[in-house]
């Protein structure tokens, strides 16, 4: 039999889905993957009951049905202040994880080089891979996961055709700056590079931070490209809706990797997602109002465990520093902690390019009950690691 491919020899499975399936092996709850144990909004469920009945269940137009594209342009525009062609700047993705993907297969050539921020979410280093890009990785330094200027730009130097910007970030939570993206924003126009932001968070923000489209800032309209998903904002992770937005030359392009990769997103799903898109300011507030919640709830539990973490500053995911258990292999102890603990998190060594095997990360994107039960599990951590005998993490 033939060789198989180099390109994907290092490829892992997704530890993030890895610790979803120990979660489910060992009845733990579930903090790893990043999906809520709340329903969407009644209103789409409501129109996806009528849409099981009346259809359309047939193909739409490959880069998205109309009025779902419109009622995007509507939704980007009114929060972003930019007027989006539904026509020549939009397509309609499988997630946000397809939007990428197509992304970089669009404006990178094999040997092309990609700036990705480290920690980072794991799909970002496999796509550029896949693209045949290489990717240069620059620190985020806790505890603000700010960024060495220096260091950035010499990323740029080394030749970079684009820069991956997740805001606010998987997994530490960072919000970026105006400053900070102000920068950014130079680098590329300097360099002549891409910004590829992937900002399905962008309503889960905690004050006094602010998200700031790349995309709105003097002259990066054209070289920015829009990565998003209704995922996170409508708590519809399964239905797998994202976008692209960039210019027009930029979209051509995507359509058609698109258009092979994946033809197109379930037409029912984007009918019935279209009357969220339309939602009022009122929703979008309540939604940061909400997860606020769930945050001051998780991370006053791990506050009063004396437990160390880094407080996030939007998206709903905490990195807890786990170094006095003397952890030395984290993966090792994450599938520890689900086992005896009864809490599923994901080692942060999946998110970090540098060698760090101290953190894990945890999600609070669950009803009241849910975190309170997960912080008095929690709260039995050090006990059992006192009674823990040859374990191998250490």
């Amino acid at each position: 039999m033939g060789e198989l491919s180099n390109r994907t020899a290092s490829f892992t499975d997704s530890v993030i889905r890895r610790m979803t399936r120990i979660a489910n092996q060992y009845g733990a709850i579930n903090l790893s993957q990043g999906f809520p144990d709340f329903e969407p909004p009644v209103a789409i469920t409501n129109r996806l009951a009528k849409v099981a009945a009346e259809g359309p269940h047939q193909y739409a137009l490959t880069w998205g049905a109309k009025n779902f594209r419109d009622a995007v342009a509507k939704k980007y525009q009114h929060f972003s202040g930019l007027t989006v062609d539904a026509e020549s700047e939009i397509v309609v993705t499988c997630g946000s994880t397809e939007a990428m993907m197509a992304t970089m297969m669009s404006i990178t050539n094999p040997g092309d080089k990609v700036v990705i921020f480290s920690p980072f979410y794991e799909n970002y280093g496999a796509d550029t891979i896949l693209a045949g890009a290489e990717p240069i990785y620059v620190p985020l330094n806790p505890p603000e996961f700010d960024f060495d200027r220096a260091c950035l730009e010499d990323a740029f130097r080394q030749g970079a055709k684009a820069i991956i910007v997740c805001n606010p970030s998987n997994p530490c939570g960072k919000v970026f700056t105006y400053d900070e993206l102000s920068f950014i924003a130079e680098l590329a126009k300097k360099y002549d590079a891409y910004v590829v932001t992937d900002e399905v968070y962008e309503h889960i923000v905690y004050k006094p931070n602010k998200h700031i489209y790349m995309q709105a800032l003097p002259g990066m309209r054209d070289r920015t490209i829009v990565c998003n998903s209704l995922s996170k904002t409508y708590s519809i992770t399964g239905w797998r809706l994202g976008y692209v937005i960039a210019n027009p030359k930029i979209i051509d392009r995507v359509k058609k990797v698109h258009d092979f990769l994946t033809v197109g997103a379930a037409a029912p799903l984007m009918e019935a997602a279209t009357v969220g898109l339309s939602f009022e300011d009122a929703y979008y507030e309540e939604l940061a109002a909400h997860y606020a919640h769930m945050k001051e709830v998780f991370i006053g539990g791990l506050r009063d465990l004396d437990l160390s973490f880094h407080e996030p500053q939007g998206a709903y995911y905490v990195l807890m520093d786990v170094s006095e258990f003397g952890v030395t292999d984290d993966t090792k102890f994450c599938e520890w902690l689900a086992r005896y603990v009864g809490v599923a998190a994901v080692p942060g060594s999946s998110f970090f390019r540098e060698d760090v095997n101290h953190f894990i990360r945890l999600h609070f994107a669950k009803q009241d009950e849910t975190l309170y039960e997960a912080i008095k599990r929690l709260g039995t951590l050090r006990e059992k690691v006192a009674g823990a005998k040859d374990v191998d993490w250490r």
